[in-house]
């Protein structure tokens, strides 16, 4: 899982995904996971 301040999809299968407030890429591949940093 990368966090990141930018997240973006890095294959065809990455999805970007809203949730709670935090963007996060959701993929079969585990080293595309990304959440990005939110505002405390």
């Amino acid at each position: 899982m990368k966090v990141q301040g930018s997240v973006k999809p890095r294959c065809e299968k990455c999805r970007v995904v809203r949730r709670r407030g935090i963007v996060r890429v959701i993929c079969p591949n585990p080293r595309h996971k990304q959440r990005q940093k939110g505002k405390r």
